[in-house]
Order: C-alpha cells, then structure tokens, then sequence
C-alpha cells in the first residue's frame, strides 16, 4: 500500500511540475521574436486572471494540464494578455495590453486568439487565424477546437 501511495505521489508531482514548466511571456516583441525564431503562431491570452472566474476556470481545466502543456511546447508561443483589477502592471505592459484588446475588439475573458505575426517596416502585422475561449469538457476539446484553427495557418 506504501509503494503504491509513493508512486501515485510521483506521479502526480510529475504531472504538477511539468504543467508548470509552460512560459508564458507579456511583452509582445518578444513573442514575435521567439514566434519568428520558433516559427510557431501565437497563442494570444486574454485574461482577467485575478477576477475572471471563466479565465480562472480555462487556466484549471485546460491550461494548467500536462496534455495542454505538451500541446503549446509544440505548436504555439504563448502571450498572456492581462486585464488584472488587483495586480500591478507596468505602464508599458498596460499600453500594451489595451491597444491588442481594441484591435482584437476584444468584448468579454477569456479570449484566445491564434494569430500569424510579423513585422513589416517597423509595423506589427498580426494574420489572424481564428479565436476561442472556454470550451466545455477538459483539455482535449479544447485541443481539437485549437488544433482546428491552426490548421489554417500557412506553411
């Protein structure tokens, strides 16, 4: 009973840990950079994470799995883009942050964009390929929605 207890907690430490391991990064530039470098979409987040409970709810069932985390490390790079009520944020992050949300007329949290960027005489050109947000019934659902949108993407 002790062995098996011990590798249930292997297990699900393992689990845990490496649905930690995602990056998820906040400045825009640098995301192009990685997706340009990766060539890989962007996965665009737009989150309420202090008081959102759908964004909260996404993040649970979908976003904080194993099977998500090996899904993003192989297909996307992740952008969070967060309207928090009680979080501090840099001016710039904020700036930011609302500018993607109007060009993205961006209505209610969660959102998930996948989108194509580039740059182009200093301009941000975002192709966009499709959106989502909470999708009932767990990470695999949501996955074959993702997956769907992404097959759009070019070559």
């Amino acid at each position: 009973m002790k062995k098996l207890a011990l590798t249930l907690f292997l297990v699900l430490g393992s689990m845990t840990i490496q649905a930690q391991e995602l990056t998820w990064q906040t400045d825009m530039n640098k995301a192009m950079e990685l997706s340009k470098k990766e060539k890989k979409p962007l996965l665009l987040f737009f989150t309420g994470s202090d008081w959102c409970g759908w964004c909260m709810r996404l993040q649970k069932e979908v976003m904080k799995t194993p099977e998500f985390t090996k899904w993003a490390t192989d297909n996307v790079i992740l952008v969070e883009l967060d309207f928090p009520r009680n979080t501090p944020q840099s001016p710039e992050i904020k700036k930011q942050n609302m500018e993607l949300q109007q060009t993205f007329a961006i209505q209610g949290y969660p959102t998930v964009w996948f989108v194509n960027a580039s740059k182009k005489d200093g301009k941000i050109n975002l192709e966009k390929l499709g959106s989502t947000g909470y999708v009932a019934g767990g990470p695999s659902v949501w996955l074959a929605g993702a997956n769907q949108i992404l097959s759009k993407k070019k070559a």
